[in-house]
């Protein structure tokens, strides 16, 4: 009784034209009705979600559709906003690490040793050997009083972050005497090891370390020169989160 009332209710209340556009609209043998009616011009004759329809609206309405997403959904916007917090992060540490080499009077002649840089594995911060600097004694795993100091206020930084951690050890092209057991890729890799090592002795969380590796002379600094002492260098990657 109640859709009777209605449907007497819609005969009077509308037009003729109006009438019509609300049948075709249930009809479905008026496929190319509705499909012209949707935004269905387009290459496939589908309608967009971004169309204005022609159906009958109420009062004050647009007729434009909306499209609702799940606050759960994943993706897009949220997956952007992951990397701009990354950045976020590796600029604030940057900053923080420098300044407090700066600022200290023992370590400010140190700040220029460190090089910060973005790459797919995430902010490579590189603690490069140069004539006036060694990470290590020369062809041992005894890190050097100055790479201990800067190393503690790079790790007093990057403790306070939730990245995860790679440190990959590098050398130069100095060959080795074969008797003595030792090379490039071991010197590397052990000197990667004594790195994390101190960085956990400084409260780094040993669960962030992923990788711990040694490359010896296959990624120099310098490849023009394979003897340059910058190629002599500790890399700690921070991951992309």
């Amino acid at each position: 009784m109640m859709a009777f009332f209605l449907l007497m209710w819609l005969l009077g209340a509308t037009t003729e034209k109006q009438r019509k556009s609300i049948a075709d609209y249930f009809s479905p043998t008026t496929i190319k009705t509705k499909t012209e009616a949707a935004g269905g011009r387009g290459f496939f004759g589908g309608s967009s979600i971004v169309s204005v329809d022609k159906y009958p609206n109420a009062a004050g309405q647009t007729g434009t559709r909306s499209l609702t997403v799940p606050k759960d959904a994943v993706g897009g916007p949220k997956e952007a906003s992951g990397w701009e917090r990354d950045r976020r992060r590796f600029a604030q540490a940057k900053e923080m690490i420098l300044n407090q080499l700066k600022n200290n009077p023992n370590l400010r002649r140190l700040a220029n040793k460190l090089r910060f840089t973005e790459t797919d594995e995430g902010l490579r911060i590189d603690l490069v050997d140069e004539s006036d600097f060694s990470m290590f004694a020369m062809g041992t795993t005894q890190m050097t009083p100055d790479a201990m100091m800067m190393l503690r206020e790079v790790g007093s930084v990057i403790r306070q972050m939730p990245n995860g951690i790679k440190i990959r050890g590098h050398t130069d092209s100095v060959p080795w005497s074969e008797h003595n057991g030792m090379n490039n890729w071991r010197l590397s890799a052990e000197r990667a090891e004594v790195t994390r090592l101190f960085l956990s002795g400084v409260r780094v969380n040993p669960a962030r370390f992923m990788r711990i590796e040694g490359v010896a002379d296959r990624e120099p600094y310098n490849a023009q020169d394979k003897f340059d002492s910058r190629n002599r260098r500790m890399s700690i990657i921070l991951a992309w989160s």
